[in-house]
């Protein structure tokens, strides 16, 4: 249980590390795994190797649950995002993140009734008929004040496309940060899949050039997917951010000394 080989993860964080200064993009290291013992190993593995921060998160609840005391116990809280405060969570989980020091958590948008705009929104307004409460309050109520919103990204052909046009108005009606995963949507078309036997490099294009698109309607974070995709990821967001600036550049707005805008050009 989690056994890995430490010197090539760490080359692989430091080289996510070096991008980041070099382009001035923050990072943030993923973790996930499926048990609490691997779990506690591997947020000691990255809070000794980086200062950046980290995610936990698992398809277990008890695995999300432990890790939560975990990092309240050993003093890094506030290093850790939570991912995620979802439509399946119980008083249980809501209890475990009350009695933590963890203060930000991803709160995504999944709806598994409707997957429309409208449902994604009303999930995390009112519940969507799911819920008693919608998901901001529920993480309000878990200690949450550093809300993530991650409208979820479906299939290619399922409505992938409707995280990014969520993205504005989640941040249009609540202000708080928004992005995704959305890499998972090219990597769950069928069709690119079958030019990826041809062609690996096709697939990889599109999984790493899709970070742009959630940049593109204003996202504030990108799970990119793999690390060892840092080193095109960052150049590639980079790119995209310096877009981004140059065309507001006659609006009201300053980049931070740090922006890439003011770093690679």
């Amino acid at each position: 249980v989690g056994i890995f080989d430490r010197f090539a993860a760490e080359d692989l964080v430091n080289v996510q590390d070096l991008m980041s200064d070099e382009t001035g993009n923050p990072s943030i290291v993923h973790i996930f795994t499926n048990t609490v013992g691997s779990m506690q190993k591997y947020i000691d593995f990255v809070s000794s190797v980086t200062d950046s921060p980290f995610i936990i998160d698992s398809p277990q609840p008890e695995v999300r649950m432990a890790s939560a005391g975990y990092v309240t116990d050993i003093g890094l809280a506030d290093k850790t995002i939570y991912n995620s405060i979802n439509m399946s969570i119980t008083e249980a989980e809501c209890e475990a993140l009350r009695l933590s020091d963890i203060d930000s958590s991803i709160v995504l948008g999944f709806n598994a009734m409707d997957s429309s705009l409208e449902g994604r929104m009303s999930l995390l307004e009112d519940g969507g008929k799911l819920l008693d409460k919608g998901l901001i309050e529920v993480a309000e109520d878990c200690g949450i004040s550093n809300i993530l919103i991650d409208p979820s990204i479906t299939p290619m052909g399922n409505g992938a496309g409707i995280a990014l046009r969520m993205t504005m108005a989640a941040k249009e009606k609540w202000g708080f940060p928004v992005g995704s995963g959305i890499h998972n949507a090219p990597s769950s078309w069928r069709w690119l899949k079958e030019k990826k036997k041809l062609d690996p490099l096709v697939y990889r294009m599109c999984d790493i050039g899709s970070v742009t698109m959630q940049q593109l309607v204003g996202g504030d974070f990108v799970l990119y997917g793999p690390i060892e995709n840092a080193t095109y990821t960052f150049p590639m967001a980079a790119m995209a951010d310096i877009m981004i600036a140059e065309a507001s550049a006659d609006l009201v707005l300053q980049t931070a000394s740090s922006h890439p805008l003011n770093r690679l050009v």
